[in-house]
């Protein structure tokens, strides 16, 4: 599935509706201790890093099956934002328009 963040694909396409969908991942306690002391003493946050990065994957995997489920070829216009919902998690929200190729 074609999923990207321009507002154009190749060829000729009909838009279709606004697909999204969500993931979120809570932190682990032991995790936010060791980032924490990072935090103060600087350098990369690397645990936390993987854990956005997983979190991402996981809402574009779910984004692409909502995409598929409604018949649509692909999703143009993509965006990721990560809005705070609560301490100690992260959120991520993956949204674009449906498409679909036409002949």
């Amino acid at each position: 599935m074609q999923c990207v963040s321009s507002d154009s694909v190749d060829g000729a396409i009909r838009r279709g509706d606004l697909v999204f969908a969500t993931a979120v991942s809570g932190a682990n306690v032991l995790r936010d201790v060791r980032e924490a002391v990072t935090n103060v003493v600087g350098g990369q946050m690397k645990r936390y890093e993987h854990v956005l990065d997983h979190t991402i994957a996981r809402a574009l995997e779910s984004l692409k099956e909502r995409a598929k489920d409604q018949g649509y070829d692909g999703i143009v216009s993509l965006r990721i934002v990560h809005p705070h919902i609560t301490d100690g998690a992260i959120e991520v929200v993956v949204y674009g328009t449906g498409f679909y190729h036409l002949p």
